[in-house]
């Protein structure tokens, strides 16, 4: 039955099939690739090539884009500047293997594609791309081990060459600390060790580590690096995704989120079974990760600029934009105007949800408060109930909702803008590298925000509220029923702002108790930090119980503003401002009288919270920011960056291709950078130590280091 319910749906609705892989790859290569006019063949050069392996979007901050021009090598085998449908379509097979990064690499040294990397040839690429000044020699008795000692070179299989390339970084970094040591005691300079990692793998690096590589020597009583020094900071280079690990562990148990050396370490017992941390090694983690916080207490945030190789600065990130640092006049500014417009949207849409369900409450408060004592209206309503019970019975289910457009106008620039300022006042007054705020910050955050919606909800509310009552009016003397345009008319632009003072006298207190409350209560009770996210179940408890003080505490402004705002009966008590309506409050009504609505004013503001919240969270999950992975607007008003490793989102080609860039570099950090060069002629390489003269017969004696 089912099967034919879905035969009957795709047959009513269409369907859309995915592609086969092979009518994928013509589509993308069709997509990128030109047309020769005299053949009408289509084709790639390198500038469509790197277009088509590099997407725009992605993170070029370590690799060049211009370093894909290295792949365009491999996938034009025939060596004619032109890759062809039938070349693209070996090139995206290739990248669907398991191994794919290794083989690539093994591709880009097997020249004449037999399978195996002779050395002559292996040599030649190597010494035509180098730019590295450090020197490496390939008759070394590691180099020999791999690839055979001076008179028996031999070529090197797919799996010895991929063997060859995993070790080969470390082999650089060993040579590299001798050629230091001149005096062969075992230590070099920070400055010459600085240098060494930024040559050999600054492509795996952040900002952070390769500008502080020099503060190594702190770790020790000295002020020079010893070999042991650099040998537990490349372990720790190798071993960064079990680190990462080890941490995001380790910080989850942790009740702040922070962890310590000893609580690293601890972890690391757990979990690991052979990869055991020497106490040099965790101490080189946490110093490059703690030299923002001496505390030794340290959070994600702080690890994220060693394990994140894409870390930027702030200096960095604003010299990109062309000297921006925020982002105001950069590249980025219009894509925070649409993530602020697309944000405002969602809360604007979630706010009105929230008013909506809770409306009929909030008539039944208002006419609660309006209710005065004497004889005009003594008898009316007994309580909440009796209110929602009359209202229904003469009104039908329809009065519940009287006057509820211009909430749901209204709603949507006052949480906008409640968040909005919040947001701002307490960025400005939060200490940047703790993220701690005072809490008479945090107070006047949320009164700022409150005294800023007023300009805009108080001609909405005053609108509100006449429509909410006008059904008992109706009822009680035979007036006619107003819209809210002639209520708008009517009232005048000073009208509008009728009760305007006690509105500021509701709302400031109200946002000042509500979000510190809304805050502490996620972070202090619910345990929310920067690895734990909380549930929608939690976000809305936290509302309903924050919104519980903040609203039965404001509701003496409340009852002031609605009598001021309410057209007066016949009869009744006319309020001429703020003070006098307090006092004959006070005076005919008693103390009592200042509470009125009160459970009802928090029966609503608690679930609307809870409802405004849920919607958003649920709207955030259906449309989320087009391309916006940095960073995830939290209920409340602030912003929580995403920290460390996460997992990749671009397609796994793409993933495939740097990664197989990543192998490439660690040969040369400068393979591509201006255009991979070609393999001379035979007879013209060029000479470089450690090779001999480029015919694969090494040099007699080979070159001091100090002569390059």
């Amino acid at each position: 039955m089912e099967t034919v319910t879905v035969k009957v749906k795709d047959t009513l609705l269409g369907v859309e099939s995915a592609p086969d892989v092979t009518e994928q790859n013509r589509m993308d290569f069709m997509k990128h690739a030109v047309k020769d006019e005299e053949s009408g063949e289509f084709y790639m050069t390198e500038n469509e090539f790197i277009e088509a392996v590099a997407p725009q979007g992605e993170d070029y901050h370590k690799i060049k884009r211009e370093q894909y021009s290295i792949l365009f090598r491999v996938a034009d085998r025939r060596n004619t500047g032109r890759v062809t449908l039938q070349e693209w379509s070996n090139f995206e097979n290739l990248l669907a293997k398991p191994d794919a990064e290794y083989e690539i690499a093994f591709r880009l040294f097997d020249v004449h594609g037999t399978g195996s990397v002779k050395f002559d040839d292996f040599q030649n690429i190597y010494a035509a791309n180098k730019s590295s000044a450090l020197p490496f020699d390939w008759n070394s008795e590691w180099a020999s081990l791999y690839i055979g000692g001076r008179k028996k070179r031999h070529d090197m299989t797919y799996p010895q060459f991929s063997q060859m390339l995993r070790g080969l970084q470390g082999e650089r970094v060993r040579q590299a600390f001798q050629h230091f040591d001149r005096n062969g005691d075992g230590y070099i300079e920070p400055e010459e060790f600085q240098r060494i990692i930024i040559e050999t793998a600054g492509h795996k690096l952040s900002d952070h580590l390769l500008e502080n590589l020099h503060t190594l020597c702190n770790i020790s009583s000295g002020t020079k690096i010893s070999y042991a020094n650099v040998r537990a900071f490349q372990n720790m280079l190798r071993e960064m995704d079990l680190v990462e690990l080890v941490v995001r562990n380790a910080i989850t148990k942790a009740t702040d989120g922070k962890i310590t050396r000893t609580d690293f370490l601890n972890e690391a017992a757990r979990i690991t079974r052979f990869s055991l941390f020497t106490p040099m090694e965790a101490d080189i983690l946490f110093h490059f990760a703690g030299m923002d916080e001496p505390s030794g207490r340290l959070g994600m945030m702080d690890f994220a600029k060693v394990l994140d190789a894409s870390w930027q600065n702030a200096y960095s990130i604003g010299s990109s934009m062309g000297g921006d640092i925020a982002g105001i006049k950069g590249g980025n500014f219009l894509h925070n105007v649409l993530e602020s417009a697309h944000h405002f949207a969602l809360g604007s849409i979630a706010g009105a949800f929230g008013a909506f369900m809770v409306y009929p409450i909030d008539l039944v408060k208002t006419r609660m408060q309006n209710q005065r004592g004497g004889p005009v209206g003594s008898a009316l309503y007994r309580n909440s109930l009796d209110c929602a019970r009359k209202v229904l019975k003469n009104e039908g289910f329809k009065g519940l909702y009287s006057g509820v457009l211009p909430q749901m106008v209204g709603v949507a620039p006052e949480k906008a803008i409640k968040l909005t300022v919040n947001d701002l006042v307490r960025g400005h007054f939060t200490n940047k590298d703790t993220g701690a705020i005072d809490f008479k910050f945090e107070m006047l955050a949320g009164a700022s925000a409150g005294g800023c919606q007023v300009v805009f909800t108080n001609p909405l509310e005053i609108v509100k509220i006449r429509l909410q009552v006008q059904g008992e009016v109706t009822k009680l003397s035979g007036a006619p029923k107003r819209s809210a345009m002639w209520i708008v008319r009517n009232l005048g632009l000073m009208g509008l702002y009728k009760g305007a003072s006690a509105c500021l006298l509701r709302d400031i207190p109200f946002s000042a108790i509500y979000f510190p409350t809304y805050a502490h209560l996620k972070k202090d009770f619910f345990g929310e930090s920067q690895t734990k996210k909380l549930g929608i179940v939690q976000l809305l408890t936290a509302g309903a119980i924050a919104g519980m003080p903040a609203a039965y505490l404001t509701t003496p402004c409340d009852v002031i503003k609605t009598r001021l705002q309410v057209e007066a009966r016949k009869g009744e008590q006319t309020y001429r401002g703020l003070t006098h309506a307090a006092k004959t409050i006070m005076k005919e009504e008693g103390f009592k009288a200042f509470f009125k609505g009160g459970p009802a004013r928090i029966l609503r503001s608690s679930p609307q919270f809870g409802f405004t919240l849920a919607g958003y969270e649920v709207l955030q999950g259906l449309l989320p920011m087009p391309g916006s992975q940095d960073a995830t607007l939290q209920p409340g008003g602030y912003v929580e960056p995403q920290v460390g490793l996460g997992e990749a989102k671009a397609k796994l080609p793409y993933l495939r291709s740097r990664n197989a860039l990543k192998i490439i570099l660690d040969l040369d950090e400068n393979f591509g950078r201006r255009g991979f060069a070609r393999v001379p002629e035979k007879g013209s390489w060029p000479k470089i130590p450690g090779l001999g003269k480029g015919n694969g017969t090494a040099p007699a004696t080979a070159p001091a280091p100090e002569a390059v």
